[in-house]
């Protein structure tokens, strides 16, 4: 089982005001962790720049210009009330998308059975037109496209596991049959989008959890709703929007998720793309916002993708 991992210095130039979670120590903390010995193993490659033009395949022209404009020659500049800009930051939204299509080119090829993409910023808030929690474009749903029209795949699930709904990438596919989006999430909660009844073309599955909810609920979201889904939709590649954010640590919400519940998750999609998907199986890191419990998420998830 060959493993592979993106990352690069330039995510750590994306900068973000003092106390603002979405912070370069994130990173800093998925790269301790992966240094640890139990993954010697994994396949470490530096993030591609991304092609400008991919971005298209999720938003408009106009939008990929607005947040060009957005970006600023020096200091800080907030695009909204969430979501900041830096010089750099341009720079390492493209790498985290050069990143993400470089990854679904490994499995299409076999260069790898699995990849984790360890970037920021992250990309499952932006939609079409707008920029928002923290995301400037939506990374995910630019690789799903990308898999279709560079590799021909006719079907792609995206599971989304981050405690906030990834409203961007629901916009992106609302009526587009041919992605699957699965979401477990807290509601209420930031963004206020996620409602189970929310459903698109049919291609929209949504698993809301409750604040207070741990492991028994989040797994009997995935058992009763996701997997099915998946098992039914029969997706050419698998793509998880793996946030962190659910696990009890995190400060931005209060749903009461352990490591051990994202080892299980990673090994029921692997399960999955197994029976489902040739084994093509690309993890993009969303949210997570206490160090701690980022860094013990991301090595079971890690580790789990390795073990196979």
């Amino acid at each position: 089982m060959v493993t592979r991992l993106y990352t690069h210095p330039i995510y750590l130039d994306h900068l973000t005001p003092p106390g603002h979670p979405e912070r370069p120590d994130r990173l800093r903390a998925v790269e301790r962790v992966l240094e640890d010995e139990r993954f010697s193993l994994l396949d470490r490659r530096e993030s591609p720049r991304g092609d400008e033009a991919t971005i298209l395949y999720a938003h408009p022209a106009s939008h990929v210009e607005k947040v060009r404009a957005a970006i600023p020659h020096e200091g800080l500049a907030r695009i909204d009330a969430d979501t900041s800009a830096s010089p750099k930051s341009w720079e390492a939204a493209l790498t985290a998308i050069g990143a993400a299509n470089a990854a679904v080119d490994d499995v299409f090829s076999g260069a790898a059975d699995n990849v984790f993409v360890a970037a920021r910023p992250p990309g499952h808030h932006a939609e079409k037109t707008r920029a928002m929690g923290f995301c400037f474009f939506n990374t995910a749903a630019i690789a799903a496209r990308y898999a279709q029209r560079r590799h021909g795949a006719e079907k792609v699930a995206i599971v989304d596991w981050d405690v906030h709904h990834g409203n961007g990438t629901q916009d992106v596919f609302w009526d587009d049959p041919s992605v699957l989006y699965c979401s477990t999430h807290q509601m209420p909660l930031y963004p206020g989008t996620g409602a189970k009844d929310e459903t698109g073309a049919g291609n929209i599955v949504n698993a809301p959890l409750s604040a207070g909810d741990g492991g028994d609920a989040f797994k009997d979201a995935f058992r009763t709703r996701i997997l099915p889904a998946l098992d039914a939709f029969r997706p050419d590649l698998i793509i998880v929007s793996a946030g962190f954010d659910a696990h009890y640590r995190d400060p931005l919400a209060e749903l009461e998720l352990t490591e051990h519940d994202f080892d299980w998750a990673t090994a029921e999609l692997m399960d999955s793309a197994s029976r489902l998907s040739g084994n093509r199986l690309v993890s993009l890191l969303e949210g997570g916002y206490d160090l701690h419990g980022l860094a013990f998420s991301v090595a079971a998830h890690v580790a789990r993708l390795m073990r196979g």
